[in-house]
Protein backbone atom coordinates (compact mmCIF):
# COMPACT_ATOMS: atom_id res chain seq x y z
CA UNK A 1 0.00 0.00 0.00
CA UNK A 2 1.49 3.65 -0.27
CA UNK A 3 1.86 5.66 1.56
CA UNK A 4 0.06 8.91 -0.57
CA UNK A 5 -2.69 6.12 -1.06
CA UNK A 6 -6.45 7.78 -0.18
CA UNK A 7 -8.23 5.30 -1.39
CA UNK A 8 -7.41 2.52 0.75
CA UNK A 9 -8.22 5.10 3.55
CA UNK A 10 -10.99 2.95 5.74
CA UNK A 11 -14.25 4.68 6.42
CA UNK A 12 -13.93 5.56 10.11
CA UNK A 13 -10.54 7.16 11.18
CA UNK A 14 -10.05 8.00 14.61
CA UNK A 15 -8.24 11.20 14.55
CA UNK A 16 -6.88 10.50 18.22
CA UNK A 17 -5.19 7.41 18.13
CA UNK A 18 -2.21 7.47 15.92
CA UNK A 19 -1.93 3.89 14.16
CA UNK A 20 -5.45 4.87 12.57
CA UNK A 21 -4.32 8.16 11.06
CA UNK A 22 -1.04 6.02 9.61
CA UNK A 23 -3.49 3.54 8.45
CA UNK A 24 -5.19 5.48 6.48
CA UNK A 25 -3.20 7.84 5.11
CA UNK A 26 0.37 7.43 5.62
CA UNK A 27 2.83 10.06 5.37
CA UNK A 28 0.51 12.18 3.94
CA UNK A 29 -1.33 11.89 7.14
CA UNK A 30 1.49 13.12 9.11
CA UNK A 31 1.85 16.40 7.49
CA UNK A 32 -1.95 17.23 7.42
CA UNK A 33 -2.24 16.18 10.99
CA UNK A 34 1.09 18.15 12.02
CA UNK A 35 -0.21 21.24 9.75
CA UNK A 36 -3.47 21.53 11.29
CA UNK A 37 -1.80 20.98 14.76
CA UNK A 38 0.15 23.87 14.25
CA UNK A 39 -1.35 25.95 12.69
CA UNK A 40 -4.64 26.12 13.24
CA UNK A 41 -6.43 26.73 16.63
CA UNK A 42 -9.04 24.01 15.98
CA UNK A 43 -5.86 21.22 16.10
CA UNK A 44 -5.40 21.69 19.39
CA UNK A 45 -6.45 18.09 20.61
CA UNK A 46 -4.45 15.91 17.50
CA UNK A 47 -2.20 13.69 18.96
CA UNK A 48 1.41 15.12 17.61
CA UNK A 49 3.92 13.53 19.67
CA UNK A 50 2.44 10.03 19.28
CA UNK A 51 1.71 10.00 15.75
CA UNK A 52 5.77 11.28 15.30
CA UNK A 53 6.63 8.44 17.48
CA UNK A 54 4.69 5.63 16.32
CA UNK A 55 5.47 7.06 12.35
CA UNK A 56 9.31 5.80 13.70
CA UNK A 57 8.49 2.75 14.77
CA UNK A 58 6.29 1.79 11.71
CA UNK A 59 9.54 3.11 9.44
CA UNK A 60 11.39 -0.07 10.67
CA UNK A 61 11.76 -2.93 7.99
CA UNK A 62 9.60 -5.85 8.95
CA UNK A 63 7.46 -3.92 11.38
CA UNK A 64 3.84 -5.67 11.29
CA UNK A 65 2.13 -2.18 12.32
CA UNK A 66 -0.81 -1.04 9.94
CA UNK A 67 1.19 0.48 7.26
CA UNK A 68 4.39 0.14 5.73
CA UNK A 69 6.28 3.63 6.17
CA UNK A 70 9.75 4.62 4.62
CA UNK A 71 11.54 7.04 7.03
CA UNK A 72 12.43 9.85 4.61
CA UNK A 73 8.85 10.04 3.53
CA UNK A 74 7.91 10.31 6.91
CA UNK A 75 11.04 13.13 7.94
CA UNK A 76 10.10 14.90 5.05
CA UNK A 77 6.13 14.53 5.24
CA UNK A 78 6.49 15.88 9.31
CA UNK A 79 9.23 19.00 8.74
CA UNK A 80 6.77 20.32 6.21
CA UNK A 81 3.49 20.01 8.11
CA UNK A 82 5.04 21.29 11.27
CA UNK A 83 6.40 24.39 9.72
CA UNK A 84 4.56 25.07 7.16
CA UNK A 85 1.66 24.90 10.25
CA UNK A 86 3.67 27.49 12.30
CA UNK A 87 4.24 29.60 9.43
CA UNK A 88 0.01 29.70 8.80
CA UNK A 89 -0.77 30.21 12.66
CA UNK A 90 1.76 33.18 12.93
CA UNK A 91 0.33 34.61 9.85
CA UNK A 92 -3.61 34.10 11.08
CA UNK A 93 -2.22 35.74 14.64
CA UNK A 94 -1.17 38.46 12.74
CA UNK A 95 -4.58 39.15 10.96
CA UNK A 96 -6.37 38.70 14.28
CA UNK A 97 -5.70 36.06 16.21
CA UNK A 98 -6.43 37.18 19.88
CA UNK A 99 -10.07 37.41 18.38
CA UNK A 100 -10.59 34.24 17.20
CA UNK A 101 -8.78 32.84 20.41
CA UNK A 102 -11.86 34.57 22.22
CA UNK A 103 -14.09 33.41 20.38
CA UNK A 104 -13.25 29.87 21.30
CA UNK A 105 -15.00 28.10 24.91
CA UNK A 106 -12.07 25.10 24.69
CA UNK A 107 -10.73 25.71 28.16
CA UNK A 108 -7.29 23.62 27.22
CA UNK A 109 -7.11 26.40 24.43
CA UNK A 110 -7.05 29.60 27.01
CA UNK A 111 -4.54 27.86 29.18
CA UNK A 112 -2.54 27.03 26.05
CA UNK A 113 -2.95 30.15 25.62
CA UNK A 114 -1.50 31.65 28.67
CA UNK A 115 1.06 29.21 29.02
CA UNK A 116 2.33 30.28 25.48
CA UNK A 117 2.07 34.31 26.62
CA UNK A 118 3.71 33.60 30.14
CA UNK A 119 6.86 31.36 27.88
CA UNK A 120 7.02 34.41 25.53
CA UNK A 121 7.71 36.58 28.55
CA UNK A 122 10.35 34.46 30.68
CA UNK A 123 12.15 33.08 27.78
CA UNK A 124 12.26 35.40 25.38
CA UNK A 125 11.19 34.95 21.75
CA UNK A 126 13.83 32.71 20.36
CA UNK A 127 13.28 30.56 23.54
CA UNK A 128 9.74 30.56 23.95
CA UNK A 129 9.47 29.58 20.10
CA UNK A 130 11.80 26.01 20.31
CA UNK A 131 10.31 25.20 24.22
CA UNK A 132 6.65 25.67 22.79
CA UNK A 133 7.09 22.69 20.29
CA UNK A 134 7.55 20.30 23.15
CA UNK A 135 4.45 21.24 24.61
CA UNK A 136 1.06 19.52 23.52
CA UNK A 137 -1.76 23.01 23.33
CA UNK A 138 1.01 25.44 23.79
CA UNK A 139 2.41 24.59 20.78
CA UNK A 140 -0.37 25.21 18.72
CA UNK A 141 -1.46 28.10 20.33
CA UNK A 142 2.06 30.17 20.64
CA UNK A 143 2.24 30.78 16.87
CA UNK A 144 -0.60 32.81 16.81
CA UNK A 145 -0.20 34.34 19.68
CA UNK A 146 3.19 35.45 18.47
CA UNK A 147 2.03 36.91 15.18
CA UNK A 148 -0.64 38.63 17.79
CA UNK A 149 1.81 39.91 19.32
CA UNK A 150 3.87 41.25 16.73
CA UNK A 151 6.93 39.02 17.57
CA UNK A 152 9.33 40.17 14.06
CA UNK A 153 8.25 37.75 11.11
CA UNK A 154 12.32 36.76 10.44
CA UNK A 155 12.86 35.84 14.18
CA UNK A 156 9.61 33.88 14.32
CA UNK A 157 10.27 32.39 11.02
CA UNK A 158 13.42 30.75 12.07
CA UNK A 159 13.19 29.54 15.13
CA UNK A 160 10.26 27.85 14.58
CA UNK A 161 12.12 26.00 12.09
CA UNK A 162 14.58 25.08 14.71
CA UNK A 163 12.35 23.90 17.16
CA UNK A 164 10.03 22.61 14.43
CA UNK A 165 12.74 20.54 12.73
CA UNK A 166 14.30 18.97 15.93
CA UNK A 167 11.25 18.21 17.44
CA UNK A 168 9.68 16.22 14.60
CA UNK A 169 13.38 14.75 13.49
CA UNK A 170 14.14 13.65 16.99
CA UNK A 171 11.22 12.25 17.79
CA UNK A 172 10.84 10.07 14.60
CA UNK A 173 13.92 9.00 15.14
CA UNK A 174 13.34 8.20 18.42
CA UNK A 175 10.64 5.70 17.36
CA UNK A 176 12.73 4.44 14.65
CA UNK A 177 15.82 3.88 17.42
CA UNK A 178 13.65 2.02 19.46
CA UNK A 179 12.41 0.05 16.85
CA UNK A 180 15.18 -1.30 15.26
CA UNK A 181 16.84 -2.09 18.61
CA UNK A 182 13.76 -4.00 19.90
CA UNK A 183 12.81 -7.06 18.14
CA UNK A 184 8.86 -6.90 17.61
CA UNK A 185 8.39 -4.03 19.45
CA UNK A 186 5.22 -3.05 17.14
CA UNK A 187 3.56 -5.84 19.37
CA UNK A 188 3.62 -2.95 22.48
CA UNK A 189 2.61 -0.08 20.19
CA UNK A 190 -0.22 0.97 22.62
CA UNK A 191 1.49 1.04 25.39
CA UNK A 192 4.52 2.74 23.96
CA UNK A 193 2.59 5.73 22.64
CA UNK A 194 0.85 5.66 26.02
CA UNK A 195 4.38 6.22 27.54
CA UNK A 196 5.12 9.27 24.95
CA UNK A 197 1.68 10.42 25.51
CA UNK A 198 2.63 10.78 29.36
CA UNK A 199 6.10 11.71 28.83
CA UNK A 200 4.97 14.72 26.38
CA UNK A 201 2.26 16.17 29.06
CA UNK A 202 5.33 16.56 31.86
CA UNK A 203 6.13 19.58 30.53
CA UNK A 204 2.24 21.40 30.39
CA UNK A 205 1.58 19.84 33.99
CA UNK A 206 5.12 21.04 35.48
CA UNK A 207 4.48 24.37 34.13
CA UNK A 208 0.92 24.32 35.39
CA UNK A 209 2.14 23.77 39.14
CA UNK A 210 4.78 26.50 39.04
CA UNK A 211 1.89 28.72 37.72
CA UNK A 212 0.39 27.33 41.15
CA UNK A 213 2.71 27.91 43.47
CA UNK A 214 3.57 31.67 42.08
CA UNK A 215 0.08 32.71 42.08
CA UNK A 216 0.26 31.03 46.31
CA UNK A 217 3.43 32.76 46.41
CA UNK A 218 2.14 36.29 45.22
CA UNK A 219 -1.42 35.26 47.65
CA UNK A 220 0.98 34.94 50.95
CA UNK A 221 3.39 37.80 50.04
CA UNK A 222 0.35 40.16 49.34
Amino acid sequence: MSVFSWAAAPQAVNLLDAGSLLGAFGALGIAVVLFAETGLLVGFFLPGDSLLFTAGLLCVPGSDGPVDLSLTQVLLAAVAGALLGAQTGYWIGRRGGRALLARSRARRLHEGASRAEELLGRYGHARAIVLARFVPVVRTVLNPLAGALNVPAGTFALWQAVGGTVWTVGLVLAGYALGSSVPNVDRYLLPIVAVVVVISLLPLAVELLRSRNRRTAEGDNS
